[in-house]
């Protein structure tokens, strides 16, 4: 009715009334957690939008746009080899920049078109807690060693967890691999190598422009640091010819785009100029072009739409709450550090539990886990259950939970969050005791 929505509006301005009616700014700590959110902000604005999370926008427009629905079948479906189908569905998981929310409707396109429930399962769960941009992320931030193990640990929990769940329901599987094996498969729209490439190609700018300093200042990570930007220019030429010979873009429309990119890396002393120049004149390219560049371009648009409110909120409640600590910063927030020490610090199986089951029921946006955590750690977060929450959290909210069930079913939802949860704390544990 009417007067429900009034009373609803009523009742978020008396909220908001009442929050700055009492907003304690006299209060030291909470003058300190303002700082710290919006050093914290600053910090991500300036060092992790424009060269990381607008070019995995792209790729991940790439793999809606440009990846066919006959590929599903060839490489998770029942005519597929075992070991291709886990493969493919681990791997594929450390490329898509999304969350536990946004995988969910791959999930459910991919298992609806026949993916075995093990693959699917597999790519469920490798989507959200890792990809490339995370791992760049936590290795950055959090330390080496903790972006290794969610490399290692990401990709073999999805394994081991989709194998087992193809165990457990192995009649039903049986059933559903003798109905797929009459399909048709649809022929691709190009050779598969062209959209290998096109998509690789944007991996490897990312993962390049991103490139940080190691901690050694010889050897080959070094000199990939020192020639970083180099490199990133290399694989943009090659970005420009799979826009005019794979894509068929007017090739005086990409010549200009490149030319206005290597203009302004010229003049600018920054390399965000010509990173933005790039992507704007890469999407107005592609909106002019119309058909499958046109779709691309606006499907990136919408993972931005999705993606970027969540994570800024989930940067600006971080800062708030756990403080700020970054390139020798360190600014406090209005948690006090010995809560977070006295439930998930230490290493024992109750701190590394807690903070698989907090993980598995909050909701982490992309990336949004990185920040969380930094001010976790600072605050006396262990490392064995940070590993715990990494590995649990982003794969899991309680939102993706509800729609999983709709899915698959009650108890194949709460088969799948039990392995997650026991898995994470028994590796957070592992790396607990050793790091």
């Amino acid at each position: 009715m009417e007067w429900k929505n009034e009373l609803k509006i009523l009742g978020w301005i008396i909220f908001f009334f009442l929050l700055a009616f009492f907003m304690p700014l006299e209060n030291l700590r909470f003058q300190e957690a303002v700082e710290a959110t919006l050093d914290l902000t600053r910090w991500y604005a300036q060092e992790h939008v424009i060269l990381c999370l607008l070019p995995a926008f792209f790729i991940a427009g790439v793999i809606s746009v440009f990846v066919s629905q006959g590929s599903v079948l060839r490489y998770f479906g029942a005519q597929a080899k075992k070991w291709v189908a886990y493969t493919v569905a681990a791997l594929s998981g450390t490329i898509l920049a999304v969350c536990s929310c946004t995988i969910l409707p791959l999930f459910s396109s991919i298992h609806k078109r026949g993916a075995g429930l093990g693959p699917a399962i597999a790519f469920l769960y490798s989507g959200p807690a890792i990809n490339i941009l995370a791992i760049i992320l936590t290795a950055n931030i959090l330390g080496f060693e903790m972006g290794v193990a969610r490399v290692i640990g990401a990709v073999s929990f999805s394994v081991i967890i989709g194998v087992a769940m193809s165990l457990i329901y192995r009649k039903e599987e049986k059933v559903k691999a003798e109905e797929q094996l009459n399909i048709p498969l649809m022929p691709e729209k190009r050779p598969l190598w062209q959209t290998a490439f096109h998509f690789f190609t944007l991996v490897f700018i990312l993962v390049f422009a991103n490139w940080g300093k190691p901690d050694s200042d010889s050897g080959l990570l070094f000199w990939i640091w020192v020639n970083k930007w180099h490199i990133t220019s290399f694989f943009g030429l090659l970005l420009v010819y799979s826009l005019i010979r794979i894509l068929e873009i007017k090739w005086w429309l990409v010549i200009g785009g490149a030319i206005l990119t290597a203009i302004s890396a010229f003049l600018s002393p920054s390399p965000l100029v010509p990173m933005v120049v790039g992507i704007s004149s890469l999407s107005v390219i592609t909106l002019f072009s119309g058909g499958e560049n046109k779709e691309w371009t606006i499907s990136s648009w919408d993972f931005t739409k999705q993606i970027m409110p969540l994570l800024a909120l989930g940067v600006i409640v971080a800062g708030f709450l756990l403080g700020s600590t970054h390139d020798g910063t360190q600014i406090a927030g209005i948690v006090p550090s010995t809560w977070i020490s006295n439930l998930v610090g230490g290493n024992s199986v109750f701190s590394n539990f807690f903070a698989s089951i907090v993980g598995a029921f909050m909701y982490f946006a992309t990336l949004t886990e990185v920040p969380i955590l930094q001010g976790l750690l600072a605050s006396g977060m262990g490392k064995g259950p940070a590993l715990a929450l990494l590995l649990a959290g982003p794969s899991l909210s309680l939102p993706n939970m509800l729609v999983i069930r709709s899915v698959i079913g009650v108890q194949k939802t709460l088969v799948y969050v039990c392995l997650v949860v026991v898995m994470a704390t028994v590796s957070g544990l592992i790396f607990g005791t050793f790091f």
